[in-house]
């Protein structure tokens, strides 16, 4: 009977706790360079079962192994390219292949697939409030020009009225080794202690005036929610089942 008191309050609290990660990858369905979450859950404290005899204690026979508990695992992070979106902003990049944006933070520096960019007060090309965006050498790329050119290596250009050439500067790309070091933060940035690695030229396209899609699968979310809701029904019901059957116990049996 415990048991199931067990069984039921992990899966509740682990189906909700799925609910929170559907719910997040919903939320940031337009959010551009957004990675997808998925829950994985796994069961806890597992123990053999044994028959054992009747008259002799000591013969045992398996009957299988059980879990008491079911609980999150951990949260994994599908790194898959999402679609791209032509937008015709002119602040607006994407990465064609691996790799991440490199944005300077109150809080160090963030590497990010969201290249939906501005510009501050002073030119500096940023990413929304959380930074300015680093340019080869760990350098922010100030624009003065909005008639500029932008290279598939993320080269940022301008011809002058005077028909001369500036470079306002290249965006810095840089890719990892292992992204399973890699800590997702708010606003789908991503930070690591692991050492950033510089592509070279042909790893990886910069495409303007585009936007990288999420990879989040609405209709797929959809079908995980409804699964998740109901299996945290199903147990709130049955939990509350469980609970009338102890009560009864405790109360009208008990009198016997």
């Amino acid at each position: 009977m415990y048991q199931g008191f067990y069984n039921l309050t992990s899966g509740m609290l682990t189906q909700n706790r799925n609910l929170n990660v559907i719910s997040n990858n919903m939320v940031n369905i337009q959010t551009a360079g957004y990675k997808r979450d998925k829950m994985v859950s796994n069961t806890f404290e597992e123990e053999m079962l044994y028959r054992t005899g009747r008259t002799n204690k000591d013969i045992q026979e398996e009957l299988g192994v059980t879990s008491k508990i079911r609980t999150a695992e951990r949260t994994y992070v599908n790194y898959e390219q999402g679609s791209f979106d032509p937008t015709g902003g002119i602040y607006d990049f994407a990465l064609s292949g691996r790799g991440f944006f490199c944005v300077d933070t109150e809080n160090g520096v963030r590497y990010t697939r969201n290249g939906s960019f501005n510009v501050d007060s002073e030119g500096y090309l940023m990413l929304n409030t959380l930074g300015r965006v680093q340019g080869e050498g760990g350098q922010p790329i100030q624009i003065d020009n909005e008639d500029f050119q932008v290279s598939a290596d993320g080269t940022i250009r301008v011809v002058d009225r005077d028909g001369s050439t500036r470079e306002f500067g290249k965006l810095r790309i840089v890719d990892f080794e292992d992204y399973e070091q890699l800590h997702k933060e708010d606003y789908g940035v991503f930070s690591t202690d692991q050492a950033a690695r510089e592509l070279e030229e042909g790893e990886t396209t910069v495409l303007w005036k585009t936007l990288e899609h999420s990879n989040v699968d609405m209709v797929e979310e959809l079908t995980s929610m409804m699964t998740a809701q109901r299996a945290l029904q199903s147990a709130a019901q049955v939990l509350k089942m469980y609970d009338q059957i102890m009560s009864k116990s405790s109360t009208d049996v008990g009198r016997l």
